[in-house]
């Protein structure tokens, strides 16, 4: 990925954010779930990513489920702004069978942007060609294959090493908030780009600039 593909992200990454903001703020009704997600999309491109990951730091019984008062809890942690009673709304409406608990991968699939199937196609291939030991999680080592340093200036002027590089860059994935533990797996490769996709209009432009990025 050159330095002129981040300029990009980066771009639609303002636009993502300004967008949500406005759109947070302008005093419209909004259900459950478009509320969620534009707070999400308020923190930028990790917003889902980094949500998910801190859902999964509270799931102690590894279940993969949440009731609804680590729902509460994982809402407030991340730092959304949402009042109680809106919460309680949102984990309603993620409650379809009235069971008292919601699956976390349900969660982030409902929660996730819509795609066209060309999209999704599309960040499959990436994934695939960045994961090149198969394992379905993309690592440093991975990443040594198909992602040349040799143009970035730190590494030109010794500023940086290629696992800085490297690890700086798997860090986008993670956000902030993520646990930065160096390791992408597909589903948070999905939401990252996911989150990307909702900024762009034009399928044609989101496949070429995925096509860019990582040279398909």
């Amino acid at each position: 990925m050159s330095e002129d593909d981040n300029l990009d992200l980066y771009s639609l990454e303002a636009n993502l954010i300004n967008n949500s903001q406005r759109k947070l703020g302008d005093g419209a009704d909004k259900d459950a779930i478009t509320k969620l997600r534009l707070l999400c999309f308020s923190r930028g491109a990790t917003g889902i990513l980094g949500l998910g990951r801190a859902f999964r730091n509270m799931d102690d019984d590894g279940s993969k489920a949440l009731n609804e008062e680590e729902f509460t809890k994982g809402i407030h942690d991340y730092g959304l702004e949402a009042t109680d009673d809106e919460i309680k709304d949102m984990f309603q409406t993620f409650d379809e069978d009235g069971s008292g608990s919601i699956s976390m991968t349900e969660f982030l699939l409902k929660l996730r942007p819509p795609m066209s199937q060309c999209r999704l196609d599309i960040i499959d291939e990436a994934f695939n060609k960045m994961d090149k030991t198969a394992d379905g999680v993309i690592t440093i080592e991975d990443l040594k294959n198909v992602y040349s340093v040799r143009d970035n200036p730190k590494y030109k002027s010794g500023e940086m090493s290629e696992d800085d590089i490297l690890t700086e860059f798997l860090q986008n994935f993670e956000g902030g908030r993520g646990d930065n533990d160096g390791k992408i797996t597909k589903e948070e490769f999905v939401n990252y780009y996911a989150t990307i996709s909702a900024s762009i209009d034009n399928d044609l432009y989101f496949d070429l600039m995925m096509r860019r990025a990582f040279a398909l």
